[in-house]
């Protein structure tokens, strides 16, 4: 028999994966070639207060390194500019495009989309039960990576 938590580790790799791909999916649709973990470069880039190589590369939970080859990429493909801080020449910033504006206004409509689907049928008000299992979930990799 299986365990309620098989069935919650289950149901939480499959619908990660399953938003991964039909993420994926919807960018390509509408003609965007880049891979997901470009797309959410871009989305760390919008999301960050002051767009540093270090502070992205900190919300993205990566190396310098790692990010360096992210970016490389991206601004080859014309979806980020970089340039260093006069003053301090060991800070780069990083400043997402037109382009990479328009990748992220997609990306965002799709996750709109998906909670939008997810909700419809729900009282979140009265689903207190929902909230604070995500809750609970969110706090976990928060604190655990």
């Amino acid at each position: 028999m299986t365990s309620a938590k098989e069935i919650i580790n289950e149901l939480l790799v499959e619908v990660f994966n399953h938003i991964l791909d039909i993420e994926g999916e919807n960018l390509r649709k509408h003609g965007v070639k880049l891979s997901m973990t470009e797309v959410h470069v871009l989305e760390a880039i919008k999301n960050v207060e002051v767009a540093t190589m270090g502070n992205v590369a900190q919300k993205l939970r990566v190396t310098l390194g790692t990010l360096t080859t992210s970016i490389n990429v991206l601004v080859r493909k014309k979806y980020v500019e970089r340039y260093r801080d006069e003053s301090d020449r060991r800070r780069v910033f990083l400043v997402l495009t037109k382009q990479a504006h328009d990748v992220l206004k997609i990306h965002d409509q799709f996750h709109n989309d998906m909670i939008n689907n997810v909700i419809k049928d729900l009282n979140i008000e009265k689903d207190e039960v929902l909230v604070k299992s995500l809750e609970n979930l969110s706090r976990y990799f928060k604190n655990k990576y």
